[in-house]
């Protein structure tokens, strides 16, 4: 039947978001009159408000419930605002309902979406009594376990957008359109609404670019230290320095951008800079955080302490080389108590020590045994009357001993008797058995080394008569000098050399020519220096600098070759071709830049007019000076040069010479200071030396 409500022309509204938003939604207006009821909510506010009585409230739901039982309608009786209820309200409406007959009551809060459907559920199955019985449930329990299944939707959803979501620059518009369809979003937005189901995503778009900007910033803190290593190695350029002025100084390095950006924004974890992953330079304002500023520390720290190391070693080697106690042959065991103090332990490990003081051991072993074997040649006349086997009686090795034992060099191998005696014995046997197995030089001895090089220069009879026949049919000879200071030319000679074949050959452009070099690091006006042998004259010359120092001496060289030969008949080396190059500079600790260097050496060239090439850069492996297209270009054009002044094969200078049987008999000594290769090459280099007819492994 229907029931006449005194509600005429009021509002009601279709809201399921949130009240106080009527606006925005659907508004209707109650008809007049009779409206068709099946039942009735009747709600209870049972949280405490202001300005209100709920003794009056209760009241006044008193008066309603008796207007509404005269319907005869189901009526169920609904506690609101239960998350802020008062336990004294709900006992009175409850002690209410049951004063009532069969009136059942549900505890609800709108707020938390608690027993909402359950409030609904339970009037329908009172109007409907074919449906099931409903079971009410209380407040907190139906809290609880609300609280659960949120929860548990809540992780289903957070595992959906853990999944989706990868990159912190996702957009929330784009992602909801990929989860529209997904049961986890759904549950989720249902249970808590579309807000929550958003705020959840920032959160977690928030976190993965927190985790981004901690993986960039963790990354820029380890190459922190590489950057120190590489900028500021030095400790007594930024010892004294606030952090302030050493930022300063970092700014001015020329490797300062390779490590480096200056961004014009800052914090750096607030701009693009972030999401730029093919520049990994450091954001030079991560200087002013505290970490980098700790990693400073720690450098300087390392610094001092390297130094302070590095003191601890040489004292600790100044004391090795002082100390009285420490004699060839002394245990570390019983140097120890005389060398060790306790700085010493404080800063370096024993291990290290151990170390210095083994190769420091060695060099006293070494030199004490040359000084011995000094003494053994100063009284060779206790080794004249032995037997012819070089066997001394023990009576004999007495006698020597006792001779010997008052000496310092002697006595410097006591705690090495038995490498002592065996040197003794080892020169007995070289006295009477002259050989290199039995030089104490061995296997140093001069006889070894000039036998090795003869052995590599030699040519055999049946390489002779093919070189000899490629030489008349398609090959020609160039002579190279290669004029350097500090090692530069024989490095280039060495590098030049391992482009050529096993036989000094070198191919341009197709053709074979035999390649001659001839580094020279000294004073041209010495003969070892000079330009120009009886058999070696040179085609060109290859002039190499790496500073303002090698280049004056090439200047120099040049002029001195020059003034060499003023006056004389043959004066080609005043028109010598030259070519200038500037090569790799290794260790570089004047100070002096690239672009100098190439300015003086242009200038260098324009006032000896000759070809100036810049220094290689592409194609360069390790340790190379030049590379081989230069080589190429230099040996070009020195054939061209040789073509146009006729220059012909060194052989053919001593063309006459071929047939001349020419000895010289050199003595070297093992040991000399000299080195056999600078006094044989100018003979073995000859086309025309040949093997000795006594058959001697060491004459040519």
């Amino acid at each position: 039947a229907a029931t006449k409500l005194a509600s005429a022309e009021k509002l009601m509204y279709f809201c399921t978001v949130q009240l106080g938003l009527e606006q925005d939604f659907e508004q209707k207006q109650m008809p007049d009159g009779k409206l068709l009821v099946d039942g009735f909510l009747l709600c209870v506010d049972v949280s405490r408000g202001m300005n209100r009585n709920f003794d009056d409230q209760l009241k006044f739901v008193s008066n309603l419930y008796n207007q509404l039982a005269k319907t005869k309608k189901p009526i169920v009786v609904v506690l609101t605002k239960c998350d802020e209820g008062v336990e004294r309200y709900i006992r009175d409406a409850h002690t209410f309902a049951l004063s009532k007959k069969n009136l059942q009551v549900v505890e609800t809060s709108a707020r938390s979406n608690v027993n909402i459907d359950l409030a609904f559920s339970t009037l329908v199955q009172l109007i409907d009594k074919s449906r099931g019985k409903t079971k009410i449930i209380p407040y907190f329990e139906a809290l609880k376990q609300q609280s659960q299944q949120i929860a548990a939707a809540k992780d289903k959803y957070e595992w959906l957008v853990s999944r989706i979501v990868k990159n912190h620059n996702e957009t929330w518009s784009n992602v909801s359109r990929k989860m529209q369809s997904s049961p986890e979003y759904q549950d989720y937005v249902y249970l808590e609404g579309t807000q929550k189901a958003k705020k959840l995503f920032l959160q977690h778009v928030h976190r993965l670019k927190q985790e981004h900007i901690e993986r960039r910033r963790k990354m820029y803190l380890a190459m922190l230290p590489q950057a120190f290593e590489a900028l500021i190695p030095d400790l007594d350029e930024i010892d004294h320095l606030s952090c302030v002025k050493v930022e300063k100084l970092l700014e001015t390095k020329p490797d300062f951008p390779k490590w480096f950006i200056v961004l014009e924004e800052t914090p750096w974890d607030a701009t693009s800079h972030i999401d730029n992953m093919e520049n990994e330079r450091i954001p030079f304002d991560l200087m002013e955080t505290q970490p980098a500023k700790q990693l400073y520390e720690a450098h300087l720290e390392k610094l001092r302490n390297e130094r302070k190391r590095a003191e601890m070693r040489r004292a600790f080697k100044e004391n090795l080389e002082t100390s009285p106690f420490i004699t060839p042959g002394k245990p570390w065991e019983e140097a120890r108590s005389f060398i060790m103090n306790e700085d010493f332990y404080i800063w370096l490990e024993e291990s290290i020590y151990m170390d210095i003081y083994s190769k420091h051991q060695k060099q006293i072993i070494e030199k004490a045994k040359e000084e011995f074997q000094e003494l053994l040649l100063e009284y060779s006349e206790l080794f004249y009357e032995l037997e012819l086997d070089a066997k001394p009686s023990k009576e004999k090795m007495g006698v020597i001993q006792d001779v010997l034992g008052e000496e310092q060099r002697f006595k410097a191998l006591q705690k090495l008797q038995a490498e002592r005696d065996a040197l003794i014995l080892k020169h007995i046997h070289f006295v009477y058995h002259p050989t290199k197995e039995t030089c104490p030089s061995c296997p140093v001895c001069i006889d070894s080394k000039i036998e090795h090089l003869i052995s590599s220069r030699f040519i055999r009879p049946s390489e002779r008569n093919q070189k000899n026949l490629l030489s008349d049919s398609n090959i020609d000879r160039i002579n190279l000098v290669i004029l350097g200071k500090d090692g530069l030319a024989r490095e280039l000679a060495n590098e030049i050399r391992a482009l050529c074949t096993n036989d000094d050959k070198y191919v341009i452009e197709g053709k074979m020519y035999e390649l001659s070099l001839r580094p020279i690091e000294g004073n041209v006006r010495l003969p070892v220096n000079s330009f120009q042998t009886p058999t070696f004259q040179p085609h060109g010359c290859l002039c190499l600098y790496n500073s303002k120092e090698s280049l004056s001496y090439v200047v120099e060289s040049i002029e001195k070759s020059r003034e060499s030969t003023i006056g004389r008949r043959e004066n080609h080396l005043v028109h010598l071709p030259l070519t200038l190059i500037l090569v790799n500079k290794r260790g570089d600790t004047s100070g002096e830049t690239l672009h100098s260097l190439i300015q003086q050496g242009q200038q260098i060239a324009s006032k000896l007019q000759c070809v100036f090439l810049d220094p290689a850069s592409a194609g360069i492996g390790y340790g190379r000076n030049i590379n081989e297209k230069q080589i190429s270009q230099v040996l070009k054009g020195l054939l061209d040069s040789k073509r146009n002044l006729n220059l012909v094969s060194s052989t053919s200078s001593i063309k006459d010479l071929a047939d001349v049987d020419l000895r010289i008999v050199m003595c070297l000594m093992c040991g000399d200071p000299f080195n056999a290769d600078d006094i044989l090459l100018p003979i073995l280099q000859s086309q025309t030396y040949r093997p000795s007819q006594c058959g001697s492994s060491s004459s040519v």
